[in-house]
């Protein structure tokens, strides 16, 4: 029997962390896919596929040409589509197929969330009058909140948001996680933020702002995430290796 052909669609340090454990494994001839967000994305140990399939009919021409044996979803948890895409491609090709994605955060003593949907109840949820806000929701969604644009706006993202936001107080910062608690004391105590927009997702890279805001009694408009796709899902990478063995038969 030859290596078994497994496609991971990836973009998360668990992803990452994922193809440095099969990259080594003899009966498996693995491929990453990105989706070609991040502008300079780190190199990964496994053959990596960048951009998108174009939907759920080109997954499944991918899936069919390639003979993949076994589809995992370690896509951030937030990317929706794709995750939709991956549940409904892998249902109609009869492929093995689960999801790697971390627990999201639970809501701790001492912690102000606002629990919210979407961008647009995240957007309605810092109110009419001007707030000092800490966005840290990456940069594909932030020119939402042009619709509020009586807000001071401090913007952190990986890459430029282009294009910047259409209001008149608003500075970024281009950094990647992980980030150190004591720093991000330091972030928003000095500019003031009354309010911080973040996403629910989950590990230990970008926490410490939740920690921060906790330390210093400011409010969290925390953008929960949608429902699983309907796929079985683990939370670790020793987990998606024991059900990788599980899934596949010896080579």
């Amino acid at each position: 029997m030859g290596k078994h052909r497994i496609l991971i669609l990836g973009g998360t340090t668990e992803a990452r962390q994922l193809a440095e454990r099969l990259a080594p494994c003899a009966d498996i001839d693995a491929t990453i896919s990105l989706a070609g967000r991040t502008v300079d994305p780190k190199p990964l140990p496994l053959p990596t596929r960048m951009g998108g399939f174009g939907g759920v009919d080109g997954l499944i021409d991918y899936l069919t040409n390639e003979k993949i044996d076994l589809l995992i979803d370690a896509t951030h948890p937030f990317a929706n589509q794709i995750s939709a895409h991956a549940a409904q491609a892998a249902k109609r090709t009869a492929t093995p197929v689960f999801a790697l994605c971390r627990p999201g955060w639970e809501r701790k003593e001492g912690d102000r969330w606002i629990s919210v949907a979407d961008i647009a109840s995240a957007v309605d949820a810092l109110g009419l009058l001007g707030r000092r806000v800490f966005l840290a929701i990456g940069r594909q969604e932030a020119g939402q909140f042009s619709a509020a644009p009586q807000h001071a706006y401090l913007v952190r993202s990986i890459d430029p948001v282009v294009p910047p936001l259409d209001v008149a107080d608003c500075r970024y910062i281009l950094a990647s996680g992980p980030f150190d608690v004591a720093d991000e004391i330091r972030l928003l105590a000095d500019n003031k933020i009354e309010v911080i927009v973040a996403k629910n997702s989950g590990g230990d890279a970008t926490y410490a702002k939740i920690a921060a805001a906790r330390a210093l009694d400011i409010q969290v408009v925390m953008i929960e995430r949608a429902k699983p796709a309907g796929i079985e899902s683990v939370g670790t990478v020793e987990a998606a290796l024991q059900l990788i063995d599980q899934m596949l038969p010896p080579a």
